[in-house]
């Protein structure tokens, strides 16, 4: 099972140098990505309360005058 597993992954993507390649900088992307999603979404959580976004509404931004 695992060795079928393997063989179809290696046979698919590893095999020849152009797919090899794609899978890197597709994997590449991806992973970049998720992290820096991840990461944001960490740092959201972390400093809840303390940021622009969500103390905003507390300070009435001045009304623009008409002319």
């Amino acid at each position: 099972m695992v060795n079928t597993v393997v063989r179809r992954v290696y046979n698919n993507l590893f095999k020849r140098t152009s797919t090899f390649a794609l899978t890197i900088l597709l994997g590449a992307v991806f992973f970049e990505r998720a992290f820096d999603s991840g990461g944001d979404m960490l740092w959201d959580h972390l400093n809840r309360g303390k940021q622009w976004k969500d103390i905003k509404d507390k300070y009435g931004l001045p009304a623009e005058e008409e002319e």
